[in-house]
């Protein structure tokens, strides 16, 4: 018989479920007043009626529009990289042999350990050398593979890729990138899903590199684009909130899509046998 769980248990998670979802909330209803109405006391907790206007402001203040498809675009373009890449990798250093493969995995790994901020000053100045400054190859190229990704997936398929499969496609007469695409991708298809899903939401937040790198507003990403509006002597939280929401919703989409899978991803990951 299975344990039922308790009254405790479901208070938690009503509890758990409050605080995580009423700092969306309230931002709600920060979004659908004007600024004014936040200073009375005690504050509003049910939607107003300027929810509409807010977001007119948002797209008339900033190129908004163009900043949500800009990020579309480098998130997508990076995730698709990141994946298809640390999939490739995470194969030869789980399956294939040949020298090095440790000591290469260990330098990859390595290079974890060393602040972001340490790599900005070079980083910038290839970007110089390149002309890609002010242009969205400068924030999709720094983020096509990364370490994280790579020692990830290597660990699942070590786990999860039996030898023997690999084998009989050899015997078969299969190439070593045809079993990559027909065998490793489909059984990496659950880590692949989590980890696309932590680089969406990874560089859909990204910050400082944008706003090195980015000067034209019609290049800019939404996380920038978000700070122009925040920007003057006094801000107007309504309108900072509204574009917050607006930013957060392919986020929420991203995670209704695929957010099934990915639990399903991350259990299969944490159940052996």
């Amino acid at each position: 018989m299975r344990e039922q769980p308790g009254r405790l248990a479901y208070l938690t998670l009503v509890a758990v479920l409050f605080f995580s979802g009423f700092p969306l909330y309230y931002s709600f209803v920060v979004a659908s007043r004007d600024n004014s109405a936040l200073a009375t006391v005690p504050p509003p907790v049910l939607p107003g009626a300027n929810l509409v206007e807010n977001v007119q402001r948002v797209f008339d203040t900033v190129p908004f529009g163009t900043a949500l498809l800009n990020s579309v675009l480098v998130s997508g373009s990076v995730t698709a990289s990141v994946v298809f890449f640390s999939t490739l990798a995470g194969f030869a250093f789980a399956k294939l042999e040949f020298k090095g493969a440790k000591v290469l995995l260990v330098s990859v790994v390595a290079t974890m350990m060393v602040p972001v901020q340490l790599g900005v000053i070079p980083l910038f100045m290839l970007m110089v050398e390149l002309e890609w400054t002010d242009t969205l190859w400068a924030v999709i190229a720094p983020g096509l593979v990364n370490a994280f990704g790579v020692f990830f997936m290597t660990q699942y398929l070590r786990g999860s890729l039996p030898g023997e499969l690999i084998e009989s496609a050899r015997i078969d007469g299969a190439s070593t990138f045809r079993i990559f695409w027909q065998i490793v991708m489909p059984a990496a298809r659950p880590a692949a899903v989590v980890l696309g899903v932590l680089t969406f939401l990874t560089a859909w937040n990204d910050y400082f590199w944008p706003l090195i790198v980015l000067s034209s507003p019609e290049n800019q990403t939404v996380q920038v684009a978000l700070s122009t509006l925040s920007g003057g002597y006094v801000t107007d939280q309504s309108l900072v909130l509204t574009g917050t929401m607006l930013a957060t919703l392919p986020l929420l989409a991203v995670f209704a899509l695929l957010g099934k899978y990915m639990i399903s991803g991350i259990m299969q990951g944490a159940v052996k046998g």
